[in-house]
Order: C-alpha cells, then sequence, then structure tokens
C-alpha cells in the first residue's frame, strides 16, 4: 500500500463513505509516568506488598518501625519503606444519569499513571452451577451499577471461552454490564444445574464436563501470565463454585447416587477413595500470581447452602443413617470444593470469601484501596532458585496483616531474560493492553459500517505522529516503513477479526513538512460477521527503529435484521471551508473551535418505505455532569434517496466555557411513533479540548 500526501491530508465532508482523515495539528502525549509500584525481586531489593486492616478497615497510618519482616525464618532490616494508594485523594462518586440521559454516562479513560484499582473478575463458568451462574451475574451487574469508580479498571472474563484477558479491562460500564449480561451456564461445566446434585436425580453430565478442571487451571495461568504486563499491583476476584485441591471425582460420585437410589447399599451416599492431587498447578498459579504482582480473592460462589434433604432429593425408603450420610456428604464437599481457590488465595495475599450470597465485593474492593511496600537487602542465598517463605508482622496489636506466601529465588531480570518477547510478540502485547503504546502517537476513531458490497465493517480513521517516524531520503523524496495490525477482540477476548498491511510512506518535500507539522491519516477496514459489541485495536510499528504505537476504541456493531433504527457511530472533525474535514483520528480540539459531527442512522424508513419520525437529541457531559444540551431536531433526508440509511450532521461551538479536559458526545435517536415511552437510540464519543 502506497500512502500518498493528498491520502494523509482529506476527508470528504461524507464521513460515513471508504475515505482517509485529515489529521489534526500534532500534539504530544506525556510520557508515562510508570510509578515503581511492582514488587520487586533484584540483586539489591527484595520488595513485598502488604495489607493491614483492622476490624476488617484498611489501616494507612502504620510506619517502617511498626513492621518486622522474615525470610525463611530470618528477620530482614527494612530498608525501604511506602504506602501506595490505588484510589485518588478525593475519589469522584459514580455519575448517574438524569432523566434526558438514557443509559449510563461514560467515564474518561483509565491513563497508565494514574492511580487506579486493577481487577480481573474471573467467572468460572467452567465450575459453575446454573443456579450460582445466576446469582454471579446479578452480582457483578449490581457491582458495575453500584460501586464501579471512574478509576477502576475492570475485566469480566469466562474460564470456558477463548480468552485475550487484557484488552478486556476498561472502566466503560456500559461495556462490563454487557458482559455481566453474557455470563450463561456453561453445558461443559462440571457443577451441573444444581450445587448439590438431587438424590435420586438425573443430572447426566457430558464428557467436556470431565476435563473441565484442568481446563479452568490453564485459564488461570493464562489469566495471570497476561496481567502481569500490566503496571502496578493488579488483583483477581475468582469466582467458582469448586477449586479443590483433591478432586474427589465428584462426577463419578454424582452418578453413583442416581443409580443406588432405590438399594440398600450402605455406601452409595459416601465419597470414593480415588482422588487427584492438584497441588503442584495450583502452587505454580500462585508462583506465577506473586511473579506478576497479581493478588488473588476466591469467591466460593456456592454461598449459603443447606447440605440436609431437600423436596428436590428422593429420599423415600432411605434409613437415618443414610440421611446423616448425605449431611456429612454434602458438607465435606462444601469444604473440599473451595480448598485450592483458598490456598491461592492466602498465599498470593488475598483472602476467600465463603457462606456470603452478596459476596461481600465492597470488602474485597475496599481491601485494593492500597498497600505497603517493605523492602530489604537480599543476601547471596536469596538467589538459589528454590522458594523462600516470607513472613511480615504488624507490633501493634489488633491488626491483621496479608501478605504474599513467597518467592522462588530468581531476580527479575532473571525472570524477564528467560524469555526475551520477539517483535512480534511486543506487537501482539501492544494490540492487547488496555494501555497505549506510547513510542508512536497513534490516536483512532472507530465506528460501524454496513458497506452494500462488503457487508459490516468496523472503520477506523488513524491518526499517526509523522515525528515518531523513520524516514529516509530517497530521490527528492522522503520515504518510510510501517506496518498496521489490527484486530477485533469480541465475547471474552476472543479475536474475531485480524489484518496485517504493510505501507511505504513516500512524500515530497513540501508534504514532508505537512506531515511532520499535521501528522498522517489513513482509514482502516475491518469486517465483522455479526452484531454483537467488540474493541478495535490498531498496533502501528516504525520498521526501521521497530518502534510501536497503539490505540483501541470499543464498537457497538448492531443486528440491523430487527428493522429497528440503529446509528453507525459518530465521527467528530473540524469543518472546512472546502467540504473537508479534518481532526476525525485524533478527536483533540481547542476552545472556540466548530466541533463537527457526522453518523448514519440505519433502519431510518418505516415498513411502508417512508422515513420515520426521528428526532435527534445532542449533549456534552464533562466529569459525568451534563454541560451541554442542544434543542430536539427532526431527522430530515433531504437529497438522500436511500432510506436504509441516512446521513445526519451538525456543529456545536465549543465556546470558552468549555475547560480543557475530556468529554463525551451524547446522541440519543427517538422516534416518534405514538407509543408512550419509546425506545431511545444511544450513541456516545469522547473527544478532548487542549489547551
Amino acid at each position: 500500500m502506497n500512502i500518498k500526501a493528498s491520502l494523509a491530508l482529506l476527508l470528504l465532508l461524507c464521513v460515513i463513505s471508504p475515505a482517509p482523515a485529515q489529521t489534526p495539528p500534532q500534539t504530544q502525549k506525556p510520557a508515562s509516568d510508570d510509578k515503581d509500584e511492582v514488587v520487586k525481586i533484584t540483586t539489591n531489593l527484595v520488595q513485598v506488598d502488604a495489607v493491614v486492616t483492622k476490624d476488617g478497615k484498611p489501616v494507612t497510618n502504620l510506619k517502617p518501625e511498626d513492621f518486622e519482616i522474615f525470610e525463611d525464618g530470618k528477620p530482614q532490616t527494612i530498608t525501604s519503606f511506602a504506602y501506595i494508594s490505588n484510589v485518588p485523594n478525593s475519589t469522584p462518586q459514580p455519575a448517574t444519569a438524569d432523566k434526558k440521559t438514557p443509559g449510563v454516562v461514560p467515564y474518561a479513560p483509565v491513563k497508565p499513571n494514574e492511580a487506579r484499582r486493577t481487577i480481573a473478575f474471573v467467572v468460572d463458568d467452567l465450575g459453575l452451577s446454573a443456579e450460582s451462574m445466576a446469582q454471579v451475574r446479578k452480582q457483578l451487574r449490581k457491582f458495575v451499577a453500584e460501586q464501579l469508580q471512574p478509576n477502576d479498571l475492570v475485566a469480566i472474563i469466562r474460564t470456558g471461552g477463548v480468552m485475550g484477558a487484557l484488552q478486556q479491562f476498561t472502566n466503560d460500564k456500559r461495556i462490563l454490564t454487557r458482559a455481566a449480561d453474557q455470563l450463561r451456564w456453561n453445558i461443559c461445566s462440571r457443577m451441573g444445574l444444581y450445587a448439590f446434585s438431587p438424590v435420586g436425580r438425573q443430572n447426566a453430565l457430558p464428557s467436556c464436563a470431565y476435563r473441565s478442571y484442568s481446563s479452568t487451571l490453564k485459564s488461570l495461568r493464562f489469566i495471570v501470565d497476561a496481567m502481569g504486563y500490566l503496571p502496578g499491583r493488579k488483583s483477581m476476584v475468582l469466582l467458582s463454585d469448586s477449586i479443590p485441591r483433591e478432586s474427589q471425582d465428584e462426577f463419578l460420585m454424582d452418578q453413583g447416587v442416581q443409580e443406588g437410589a432405590g438399594g440398600n447399599n450402605d455406601d452409595d451416599l459416601t465419597l470414593p477413595a480415588d482422588s487427584t492431587n492438584y497441588l503442584a498447578s495450583l502452587q505454580k498459579i500462585a508462583e506465577k500470581a506473586i511473579r506478576s504482582s497479581v493478588v488473588i480473592y476466591s469467591v466460593d460462589t456456592q454461598g449459603l447452602q443447606y447440605t440436609g434433604p431437600t423436596a428436590a432429593d428422593a429420599i423415600s425408603g432411605r434409613d437415618p443413617r443414610q440421611i446423616t450420610n448425605l449431611l456429612s456428604m454434602r458438607s465435606q464437599m462444601l469444604f473440599q470444593r473451595r480448598e485450592g481457590a483458598e490456598l491461592i488465595a492466602r498465599q498470593t495475599g488475598g483472602f476467600q470469601v465463603r457462606n456470603s450470597n452478596s459476596y461481600d465485593l465492597n470488602r474485597i474492593m475496599e481491601d485494593q484501596s492500597g498497600y505497603y511496600l517493605l523492602g530489604y537487602r537480599p543476601s547471596e542465598e536469596t538467589f538459589n532458585r528454590r522458594f523462600h517463605h516470607i513472613k511480615a508482622r504488624v507490633k501493634r496489636s489488633g491488626m491483621n496483616l496479608r501478605t504474599r506466601f513467597g518467592f522462588f529465588g530468581v531476580t527479575e531480570d532473571e525472570a524477564a531474560n528467560a524469555k526475551r518477547p520477539s517483535t512480534q510478540d511486543l506487537t501482539n502485547l501492544a494490540l492487547a493492553s488496555p494501555f497505549i503504546a506510547q513510542d508512536i502517537e497513534v490516536d483512532m476513531t472507530s465506528f460501524f459500517l454496513e458497506d452494500p458490497a462488503a457487508g459490516s465493517l468496523v472503520r477506523s480513521f488513524v491518526y499517526i505522529d509523522a515525528k515518531n517516524l523513520t524516514f529516509t531520503p530517497v530521490n527528492g523524496r522522503y520515504q518510510g516503513s510501517i506496518e498496521l495490525h489490527g484486530v477485533v477482540f469480541g465475547n471474552n477476548g476472543a479475536i474475531a477479526q485480524q489484518m496485517k498491511r504493510g505501507a511505504t510512506v513516500s512524500l515530497s518535500e513540501p508534504d514532508y513538512k505537512q506531515a511532520m507539522a499535521n501528522g498522517i491519516a489513513l482509514s482502516f477496514d475491518m469486517p465483522v460477521k455479526r452484531a454483537g459489541t467488540y474493541q478495535a485495536r490498531l498496533a502501528v510499528r516504525d520498521r526501521p527503529s521497530s518502534r510501536i504505537g497503539s490505540a483501541g476504541q470499543f464498537v457497538l456493531v448492531p443486528d440491523l435484521r430487527n428493522k429497528r433504527p440503529a446509528v453507525s457511530g459518530i465521527i467528530l472533525g473540524l469543518p472546512n471551508a472546502d467540504k473537508t474535514v479534518s481532526n476525525a483520528g485524533a478527536r483533540r480540539f481547542r476552545q472556540n473551535d466548530d466541533l463537527y459531527f457526522g453518523f448514519n442512522i440505519y433502519n431510518a424508513a418505516n415498513e411502508t418505505g417512508q422515513l420515520r419520525n426521528l428526532m435527534m437529541n445532542v449533549m456534552l457531559f464533562r466529569d459525568g455532569k451534563n454541560v451541554y444540551s442542544g434543542p430536539e431536531v427532526t431527522i430530515a433526508a433531504s437529497n438522500q434517496k436511500d432510506l436504509s440509511r441516512v446521513f445526519t450532521n451538525g456543529k456545536i461551538k465549543l465556546t470558552p466555557n468549555f475547560e480543557p479536559g475530556n468529554y463525551y458526545l451524547q446522541v440519543v435517536i427517538v422516534e416518534n411513533d405514538g407509543k408512550p415511552k419509546p425506545v431511545p437510540v444511544v450513541q456516545w464519543i469522547d473527544f478532548e479540548i487542549e489547551k
């Protein structure tokens, strides 16, 4: 692909057609202030994190002399000490939408150098009963609605799906609510329909269920490894009915109960003797979590369970001893199912929640508000490649301290050198990470597009800072070479589409100067096959220097087959006198600019082929507050013959009253069809007003 200067400088006003975008004046983003907040194990310093609580509440005002720390039972002298807060000094409360604001007001994206809580809610759908899954879905929806804060970076990940863990982290309530809504009981779950299989009832499991625990452990290792690439201290909240330390093969036990329900076999309600020990696998997960600075909290999603016989149990004809065996068996099952999860939580500095139907998610979040970093100088014996136990204590009475169980005697540098990432690995990481790679400044605007020839697309207008690229004089021109790697991630992080393109940039002297001043712009299309919520990610690599930049945006692809109105996605820019628009990729503007917006409305015609009576309302939000409300406007379609999609645009004057900062533009489309409560179509896009 040969990128010409004209391709980099112009975007036709009909922004929904396949045309490249003009770029804004270049603005350098600040470098990431990557604070030393991660557990470190180097030849000069061993640094461990610790959480101190009193009566269940975090304690934040302790001093170095209040602590003792031991390595393999030997006291160590604390040489470095800090308390790290994961929440801003004044944490804003979640914004609530007013009557004119359908849905939830999005938060501004979390940046790498900001104080934050990074949490992966890992829903073990391979280890959840159908009844427990319903409760998990309810509690996660409640958490997103009531407890999520603007500086929380959260992912909801299922163990039973194809995963790409990192790109799912977000603070967008809309995305997280959809992720919670999509949670379903997995037919391959080792738990079946109920936490306890009813005695005498058929609860046959498919063959895939017998391999589900190994799949769960494999998924946990993958997620922990992936989270290691995120900066700072992270947390995993594991929600499962069954993470045992030893498996008593409950599947065979359930079948035995069913088959013996009508007989007099005294052993038909007892646990079988054969078992499989998963201790080594669990300890490996804990060790990976320690190395990746991930604290694990486990939630026993069985909640409060009654272990006695219920109406669902067919116990007619059984003697009292068999009923006693039933209570004993179920109590033992509850205990065994949570042993493995409790182990990895304790060893990584977290805790387990059990016997709670609410899952105590507020307690878990409060526990992540901050932590102490205790550092000491290691001896030569520390790096003998063996496991070293860590124990820390608070000298003050009445306080509880939790920290990691220990670490393996390998330095961070040795661990990093064991597998140096290739260029492709770095590119893949840039695509997956929720934080952008900043070696090259890249911005993008992605939106849904239904193309008559190509079908459903995610189209991205991309801005690249030319100053970050390598240009070489060739025959009187300036030549550069880049690679574009695009990925569309779908449900649970599965890759729905990926594309790779090479590009040679050849610019004349005037065009080169223009690119240095205004950057380079282009468009990038990736097809999608079905409706859903997606995340578009793009990584740009400068081939000569191997520098990488990345950007990403969530895109909602509507189902147009239902014939209901839908909005493509919004393009923002600066309207020019020659019917072009600039700034479509970067979305950065200044006070007194005219903010242009445009989008397509699909299914704008009704059943008779006439334009629906559609009304549009546009609002701007900053920090969750409505700062601008435009007049209600009737959608017109003059000079547009195809009413299956109607192009609509408008502009807003960014007066000096709009202070510099992050903003969201909301478009609401409502059909006045005589119904008492018309369902609005809502679309959002963020932008920045610069100083």
